[in-house]
C-alpha cells in the first residue's frame, strides 16, 4: 500500500521565542505535497506561539514528551490531558536522548503511551541502538526489545495511532548517517517484526521514520526506500531552507 510520507522536525531544546515564531512562520509558506504531512516537535512553551503562526496549513504540533500520568504533584511535569486540552495531536516518547540522559526505561515508555493514546494523542515511539550494540550486530534484537516491551501490549487498533521512529543513535548529532540500505534493512525488520506480532495489513499500514543526521542531501535517497516513510529530523528542522527541501524531497 502507498503510506504518506511524515516530515518530522524535533527542535529539542532550541530556539527563543521570537526565533521559534520566526522560524514557524517561514516553514507556513510551504508547499506541501498532498501525500506529506507535516508535524513540528517544539518546546512546551511555545505550543500555543508556533499554533497561531502555522494557521490555515496542515501542519501539526508536537510535544516532545509528556508524564506518565494525567495529573498529580509532579512539578515541572506535563501531562498528556494538558497537551490534548490544547489541541496538540501527536507527542513523541522514547527519544533515544530521553532514554539515556532521564534513564526512561522500556516499562515506562509503555505507561506514557498508554496514557498518551487515552488522550487521543498520536504518539511518535522513538527506537534504535547505540554504536557499541550495532557493532556487536545485536541490533535488530534491540530494537525488537524496545518495541516489545514499549509497545508490543497494545491493540492493532491502538498502534494505528502510533508512527515508529527508528534512530540509530550513532547518527544522531554527529553528522554520520546510516546508509539508505542500512536504513532500508532496519525499517524492513521493524515492518517484520509488526508484521509478526499483528498481521501484514497493520504493518503495511505503519508509518516508520528514520532518524539520524537527516538532511536535503540525503533525504531524498533515504526516503525513496521502501520501508522508509519519512524523516524526524533534528537538527536541519531548525533550518527554514533545510526542513523545507527535506519536506519537498
Amino acid at each position: 500500500m502507498i503510506r504518506k510520507k511524515i516530515a518530522a522536525g524535533n527542535w529539542k531544546m532550541n530556539n527563543t521565542q521570537a526565533e521559534a515564531i520566526q522560524l514557524a512562520r517561514q516553514l507556513a509558506t510551504t508547499q506541501i505535497p498532498e501525500d506529506t504531512l507535516v508535524i513540528l516537535g517544539v518546546p512546551f512553551v511555545y505550543i500555543k506561539d508556533v499554533q497561531s503562526a502555522i494557521s490555515g496549513t496542515n501542519i501539526e504540533i508536537a510535544a516532545q514528551n509528556c508524564h506518565q500520568e494525567l495529573s498529580g504533584a509532579f512539578t515541572g511535569e506535563i501531562s498528556a490531558s494538558m497537551l490534548a486540552s490544547m489541541d496538540v495531536k501527536y507527542v513523541i516518547l522514547g527519544h533515544s536522548e530521553r532514554r539515556e540522559y532521564f534513564e526512561e526505561s522500556n516499562e515506562l515508555l509503555a505507561k506514557k503511551t498508554n496514557t498518551a493514546l487515552s488522550q487521543g494523542l498520536k504518539v511518535i515511539f522513538c527506537c534504535g541502538e547505540a554504536l557499541p550494540v550495532r557493532e556487536a550486530g545485536s541490533h535488530v534484537a534491540h530494537v525488537k526489545t524496545q518495541l516489545e516491551e514499549g509497545l508490543f501490549h497494545l491493540s492493532a487498533d491502538d498502534l494505528k495511532n502510533v508512527v515508529i521512529a527508528y534512530e540509530p543513535i550513532w547518527a544522531i548529532g554527529t553528522g554520520v548517517t546510516a546508509s539508505s540500505d542500512q536504513a532500508q534493512e532496519m525499517h524492513r525488520e521493524i515492518r517484520a517484526l509488526l508484521s509478526n506480532k499483528y498481521g501484514t495489513d497493520t504493518a503495511d499500514q505503519m508509518h516508520i521514520l528514520y532518524g539520524g543526521s537527516v538532511k536535503p542531501g540525503n533525504a531524498s535517497e533515504l526516503f525513496s526506500q521502501l520501508d522508509v516513510d519519512g524523516g524526524l529530523v533534528g537538527g536541519a528542522s531548525l533550518k527554514a531552507e533545510d526542513f523545507k527541501a527535506i519536506i519537498l524531497a
